[in-house]
């Protein structure tokens, strides 16, 4: 594929293809790309929506990348193919061919590019950013965060989403208003339920006073929803009665009370595979999906890490004139960031008081040992290195982190304890 991206000052030309349906139920329907990605699948909302019965909801996505198209499966029952290799990701080129279900798809490049506007500004609140990505989330949030329509921040842990939606909340109508975060992955069902819509006296086993619930409580402003995927299927329904009705009902009361409050949503999974799976309603996902807001990780953004370490070493100093050192400059440049923007200010804070890196010695042989000494210290050395970026990356909720690994937390708080990783909190 030719050149896919053109960059001026204010805007991103974006190249554009087409996608035709050459067999299948829906054949000879096409569809053209107007933005970055086209959506293939039978559920509503979808760009190009197929009746294919053996076709997934979300089935895949067609979208502009650095390389050429990116074709990715989004956990579809019976996959994607290309060429007859069924694939997760792939890239792909015009002329190719994509078979999903019966249905067979052809890619075809168009002459044209779409544009989307660049915002001219490298900051949105507190959240930095001077690469065309974080400038096409700016451009995005500057238009819709004065409206009052429903927000869902996708990225993956570290990026900074809930700094962006307090920033949304900053420059909205409601900034005079309050701003809640509820974290949907640190409270059991139970717990979850009464903390966002309240309760009455007695309804539960020590509930011995009525209590107000956070939607109440954040009247006129905006409730931040932390982690929305991993709110509890069955708390699912009563969430978007509430959202669609805007009212709630106190656990242990018939009564509905009225609710003003501007929703944000944030988490690290990309629902349309949660969707797929069953483990989270469809119907929610496109109440939720009124703006949808992709947040890059730091790894596709490196032109930002010399400006977040200029920011962050002038903040943890309290001197704003502080200028960091241009090796230590360098060397974060250089790092992978699997914990993002957080693991990268956790890192400039442990150099300025001293602490010694996190280094990785697993590579380090040494003959005088047996293999099975080896093995044993290179097992060690990994597992706390996992432990000191995984905890972090969760704000040291050992519950959450478990979850996020598929690990047992039992396991997880046996080998934090093993390992002597330190678990208290930094906020």
């Amino acid at each position: 594929m030719s050149s896919t991206r053109r960059i001026t000052r204010d805007r991103v030309e974006i190249a554009r293809f087409r996608v035709c349906v050459t067999s299948g139920p829906d054949a000879p329907r096409s569809i053209e790309s107007g933005t970055d990605e086209i959506t293939i699948g039978t559920g509503s909302g979808q760009v190009l929506r197929l009746t294919d019965r053996c076709v997934s909801r979300h089935h895949c996505t067609i979208r502009v990348g650095d390389e050429g198209l990116l074709l990715e499966d989004l956990g579809s029952t019976n996959g994607t193919y290309v060429a007859g290799h069924r694939i997760t990701s792939a890239v792909i080129a015009p002329g190719d061919t994509i078979s999903i279900g019966e249905t067979v798809l052809a890619i075809a490049q168009l002459a044209d590019m779409a544009v989307e506007p660049l915002s001219r500004q490298d900051r949105f609140g507190r959240v930095l950013g001077r690469s065309i990505a974080m400038r096409r989330v700016f451009s995005l949030l500057e238009r819709v965060a004065s409206s009052e329509a429903t927000i869902l921040i996708e990225g993956e842990t570290g990026t900074g989403k809930s700094a962006l939606a307090e920033a949304i909340h900053e420059s909205s109508k409601r900034a005079a208003g309050p701003f809640v975060v509820v974290d949907c992955g640190a409270l059991p069902g139970t717990l979850l339920e009464s903390e966002l819509f309240g309760h009455e006296r007695g309804a539960f086993t020590g509930a011995v006073d009525t209590r107000i619930g956070l939607f109440e409580s954040a009247a006129g402003g905006t409730v931040l929803l932390d982690e929305i995927g991993e709110l509890p299927l069955d708390l699912q329904p009563k969430l978007l009665r509430a959202l669609e009705r805007r009212v709630v009902r106190r656990v242990g009361s018939s009564r509905e009370l009225p609710i003003d409050i501007r929703l944000i949503a944030a988490t690290h999974h990309d629902l349309r595979r949660e969707v797929n799976q069953n483990t989270f309603r469809s119907d929610l996902w496109y109440r939720l999906n009124t703006v949808r807001v992709v947040v890059p990780p730091l790894r596709e953004r490196k032109d930002d890490i010399a400006m977040l370490v200029a920011a962050f070493y002038q903040d943890l100093l309290g001197d704003p004139g502080a200028a960091p050192p241009a090796e230590m400059v360098r060397a974060m440049v250089r790092g992978p960031w699997r914990g993002n923007v957080r693991e990268l200010r956790s890192a400039i804070e442990r150099a300025l008081v001293g602490a010694p890196p996190i280094e990785d010695d697993v590579n380090e042989i040494d003959l005088d040992q047996s293999f099975r000494e080896a093995k044993n210290r290179a097992t060690t050395s990994w597992e706390k290195r996992y432990l000191q970026e995984l905890l972090p990356a969760f704000d040291n909720n050992v519950s959450r982190a478990a979850r996020a690994v598929k690990m047992d937390r039992g396991h997880l708080s046996e080998l934090v304890h093993r390992h002597g990783v330190d678990t208290a909190s930094d906020e």
